[in-house]
């Protein structure tokens, strides 16, 4: 019985130490890959108004609602958000993330155990977060980046591919009561959240689709606003 025990007892410690080397070990790559930085595409133009903004944990690409290259308004309609009056609408923010994180945690104490290890182990689905502005201002949070005609297209392809669509070519709207206000909605996108492949490694993706500053790798926001001082 001793014996038992005490085998026991190692196999807790060896998994415990592990737990922690994991850990310390994600974070140290974390740190060290996100200061990193890719390097701008040089001699573009500056047609495109863009923004990265984040609440201080998830990063969002803000873009124009309507520009040559694409109206979102067309797909994620107004009508799917309760805003009074659409017509000052001029920028659509666009997040993806873990879909229970969305919908089932408004605030951080109603995080579930569950919802958390869904999403570490890509176990759970995904959506775009949709959320529309009338003007933005620039501050340590929200940050303009100008971009050209084709680096624009390469991020609106980037992102409609990120979206599921239904049977007749429509992004497919989550219905749902879990929306932060009365100017966002939920939309079904593709791909697993996971520690490696967060919802700022999205957005970091999308950066170098269209050729910005950006990070090697990073599953935070810090190492994004990091290169945009």
């Amino acid at each position: 019985m001793l014996f038992v025990l005490k085998k026991t007892l190692k196999y807790v410690l060896l998994f415990v130490l592990g737990f922690i080397g994991f850990v310390l070990l994600y974070l140290l790559s974390a740190y060290c890959l996100s200061r990193i930085a890719t390097a701008k595409e040089a001699n573009t133009s500056n047609d495109v108004k863009i923004y990265i903004k984040t609440n201080g944990v998830h990063t969002d690409i803000v873009v124009p609602v309507v520009t040559n290259t694409i109206d979102w308004s067309k797909e994620m309609k107004f009508s799917d958000t309760h805003l009074p009056d659409t017509s000052v609408i001029k920028y659509v923010g666009l997040g993806w993330g873990d879909k229970g994180f969305y919908l089932e945690t408004p605030e951080w104490s109603d995080l579930k155990f569950s919802t958390a290890f869904k999403a570490a182990f890509a176990l759970s689905t995904t959506a775009i977060h949709a959320t529309f502005y009338d003007t933005l201002r620039e501050d340590s949070s929200c940050k303009k980046i100008m971009i050209s005609y084709d680096q624009y297209k390469r991020l609106t392809d980037y992102i409609t591919g990120s979206l599921q669509h239904d049977p007749a070519g429509h992004v497919m709207h989550i219905v749902t009561n879990a929306n932060y206000g009365n100017n966002d909605a939920f939309y079904e996108a593709k791909g697993s959240y996971s520690l490696f492949h967060t919802c700022n490694t999205w957005a970091n993706t999308a950066l170098k689709k269209c050729g910005q500053r950006a990070c090697l790798w990073t599953p935070f926001d810090t190492g994004i606003f990091l290169k945009y001082p």
